[in-house]
């Protein structure tokens, strides 16, 4: 009886069913300019290494800032990425097969401060943190 005060209705038993089993579906969670334009994408250049832009046929343009990552990393890296995005990118960025991190923003005014934030990140011994590129004839990850 148990299961009935809980609103569990034995004739259709997947009605109302909430589960926590497998990730969510991965489209709940992409930035707005992808999941509006899905599959409707013109075409994309490469405005310099490791920035792009994606034009739609709306119009609509998302610029995509590619850096350089490792296979294995610390979960204070982890949460400076998801500060990094959180700040410049509504929150959303995007790991590519290679390990890469790419940060997507929907307006050219959003670039530049992205770069020069990404730029001031550097390690202790002065390399950086984030190195933008890994596109066209550039080395990759």
């Amino acid at each position: 009886m148990a299961f009935i005060s809980s609103g569990y209705n034995p004739d259709k038993p997947m009605e109302n069913r909430i589960t926590d089993i497998g990730p969510q579906k991965f489209d709940l969670f992409y930035p707005p300019v992808i999941a509006k334009n899905k599959g409707k994408w013109l075409y994309h250049e490469i405005i310099k290494p490791g920035v792009l832009v994606h034009v739609a046929d709306s119009g609509d343009e998302c610029y995509t800032v590619r850096v350089g990552g490792a296979r294995l990393m610390s979960v204070t890296h982890i949460r400076e990425i998801c500060e990094i995005a959180d700040k410049h990118c509504g929150g959303h960025l995007r790991f590519t097969t290679r390990n890469n991190i790419e940060f997507m923003v929907d307006d050219k005014a959003k670039v530049e401060p992205l770069i020069k934030d990404l730029e001031s990140r550097k390690f202790d011994g002065g390399s950086f943190k984030f190195p933008i590129g890994g596109t066209g004839a550039g080395v990759t990850n």
